[in-house]
């Protein structure tokens, strides 16, 4: 295979979900995304200041955000049994107005960070 392109990225940020970061990460400090595949919210990544979440042998490290005007990259990490599921997925972290049902760190701006997905080749 000849490299014309850059493959896409495991894991990508909307303009929104972006700005989101900008302000989170200038009130809480550097940042990362967790997504589980527990009963709440499990399809939400759940956003909490680096480190705050313990992560462990059964989790994946997708990928390492980085966002203009924000110093530190935002880590994505999921569990890895939700990860073999969604191997062959593009994940697009959005932004949508309601309050999801979790410690995400957005919770208290009235949005929630979700997920979009679009299936890459194998």
């Amino acid at each position: 295979m000849t490299g014309d392109s850059a493959p896409a990225p495991l894991v990508d940020l909307t303009p929104a979900a972006a700005e989101l970061l900008r302000r989170l990460t200038a009130a809480h400090g550097p940042l990362m995304f967790h997504q589980s595949g527990g009963c709440c919210d499990g399809s939400a990544p759940m956003c909490y200041p680096e480190g705050e979440f313990r992560t462990g042998g059964s989790d994946v490290l997708l990928a390492a955000l980085s966002v203009d005007g924000v110093d530190e990259p935002v880590s994505f990490w999921m569990s890895a049994s939700q990860y073999e599921a969604w191997r062959h997925t593009r994940l697009i972290v959005d932004v949508v107005e309601g309050r999801g049902s979790g410690f995400s760190l957005e919770a208290p701006e009235g949005v929630r960070f979700l997920i979009r997905s679009r299936l890459v080749g194998s």
